[in-house]
């Protein structure tokens, strides 16, 4: 398990630091044909707490993986 959530920390962290300083959430978004989505999702006030979420989510793998060993 310990993996499985160092892995979505650090994959979706990743992620969504793509989507900030790059322009690949419209492309995503065009791709699957949500655009109207676009409005919304690609707004600093909702990418920036998600990646904050993952890194918290990071650091908590990180850290619960040090405690176990």
């Amino acid at each position: 398990m310990k993996n499985k959530l160092l892995a979505l920390g650090l994959g979706g962290t990743i992620f969504v630091m793509l989507c900030c300083f790059t322009p690949l959430l419209p492309i995503v978004l065009t791709a699957l044909g949500l655009t109207g989505l676009l409005g919304v999702l690609y707004n600093d006030a909702v990418l920036l707490p998600i990646l904050a979420g993952f890194l918290i989510l990071t650091g908590y793998a990180l850290w619960r993986q040090k405690q176990q060993k």
